[in-house]
């Protein structure tokens, strides 16, 4: 927004978002007959992330004018996924099958062949929205989005530099990421409320992901006890040492790619994603927690391990509403009409493949989460099952890290094609 919120302390706004976290959880809890119906319709987790994008949109608070999402996103999120990693159960994971792959891949292909769809579909009704040459292209502009939501921010950028879109034009892509990935992501996590049924109608066999559940709920039981402060201290420590550690271990590959292969400062290169801090930090972040899993820090679990970290994800999950203003759909109804489209084909495609398979909800949520969000909100979605799956959210986002730029660049390559035949 281009005004000044009411608030631009952080120390404020960040009041005021704990403030609405505890609000959803106390309204969640309570056995009032109409919060209980409110939320058999309306997840928790939605809520965490609605209401602060309606802060947002009301001028009250501002991602702008804060600092809240970089720190929730670079510190509490490699911190839990490092206490959520704690008690997982590696053999189970891989247990899963090839179905989340499988969804995966599903939801990459539907973003490749989304973008020259949608391209084609909105030029029978506004060309006009679609045209444009030389730098001017929508398509180009158009790329920067496959590599958002195919990869992440490295990904976005390598295309950007790649096809040479009008700088001063960007702007209203990354609006339309903002938006359209916003949306879809709510619709995801409204579904999870009726996971069950959903699973019923995809005659889905859930049974790997309710045993691997069941699993570390027995697990957690058996060693739960009453933590004692020294016990918070010591999780603190490993995760906040692991993400001092994940930071540092990141600047040091990043500057080491850098300056050691001319490729990855090529920015038209497909390998310079692999130069985020981001993705580093994640990954060791993640690969740290599943090294403690094998050692006596796993029975942290009993102690609370997964819950202090699923308080760092609502945290982030709120600074993400944040950064969400409802209002922007109307700004600008052409590129937000392509985006859409573009999103209704990625979401169809995995429906229908997920039919097929019969592949559960969360392979399908997660599958696409791991491409439109990324290392960001994969984690959260896939968390949002169950603590213990946050794991396969991430492994599953790095891999849209390593695949996001060549797949995007096929997809820049069929949205050109696409445009030039109209």
């Amino acid at each position: 927004m281009e005004n000044t919120p009411v608030f631009t302390n952080d120390a404020i706004v960040f009041g005021l978002l704990m403030v609405v976290l505890a609000l959803v959880f106390y309204t969640n809890e309570s056995k009032n007959s109409f919060w209980q119906k409110f939320y058999k319709v309306v997840p928790a987790l939605l809520m965490c992330y609605l209401l602060p994008a309606i802060l947002n949109t009301l001028g009250i608070i501002s991602a702008e004018n804060s600092q809240l999402y970089f720190v929730a996103s670079r510190y509490l999120l490699p911190a839990s996924l490092v206490l959520m990693t704690l008690s997982i159960d590696l053999k189970a994971i891989f247990n899963l099958g090839p179905k989340a792959l499988i969804m995966f891949f599903t939801g990459t292909l539907g973003i490749v062949i989304g973008g020259p769809i949608a391209i084609l579909l909105i030029s029978m009704v506004s060309p006009e929205t679609v045209g444009g040459a030389g730098p001017d292209a929508v398509w180009r502009g158009l790329a920067t989005l496959a590599g958002s939501w195919i990869g992440g921010g490295a990904n976005q950028a390598a295309m950007l530099e790649i096809f040479k879109f009008n700088p001063e034009k960007y702007g209203g892509m990354v609006f339309v990421d903002i938006v359209v990935a916003n949306i879809w992501m709510a619709i995801v996590l409204m579904g999870i409320a009726k996971t069950d049924k959903i699973d019923k109608w995809l005659k889905a066999d859930s049974s790997a992901i309710t045993e691997l559940k069941q699993k570390v709920s027995y697990y957690t039981a058996s060693i739960s006890r009453t933590p004692k402060l020294s016990d918070y201290i010591i999780m603190l420590g490993l995760a906040m040492g692991a993400v001092g550690l994940g930071h540092w271990g990141a600047d040091g590959i990043s500057n080491f790619l850098k300056d050691n292969f001319s490729v990855f400062n090529d920015k038209s290169s497909a390998l310079s994603s692999f130069t985020s801090t981001f993705f580093w930090m994640i990954t060791i972040a993640t690969f740290i927690g599943i090294i403690l899993s094998f050692t006596k820090a796993k029975q942290y679990e009993g102690a609370g391990a997964s819950k202090i970290g699923s308080i760092f994800i609502y945290i982030l999950v709120a600074t993400i509403g944040m950064k969400m203003d409802l209002l922007m759909i109307f700004d600008n109804p052409g590129l937000i009409a392509i985006g859409l489209v573009w999103m209704a084909i990625h979401a169809g495609l995995l429906i229908g493949v997920a039919k097929i398979i019969r592949a559960p909800y969360f392979f399908l949520a997660v599958g696409s989460q791991a491409n439109v969000g990324g290392a960001a909100s994969a984690p959260v979605v896939a968390a949002a099952f169950h603590p213990s799956l946050a794991t396969v959210g991430v492994l599953l986002a790095v891999l849209g890290y390593v695949v996001g730029t060549w797949a995007a660049y096929l997809c820049a390559v069929l949205m050109e094609v696409a445009s030039n035949s109209i």
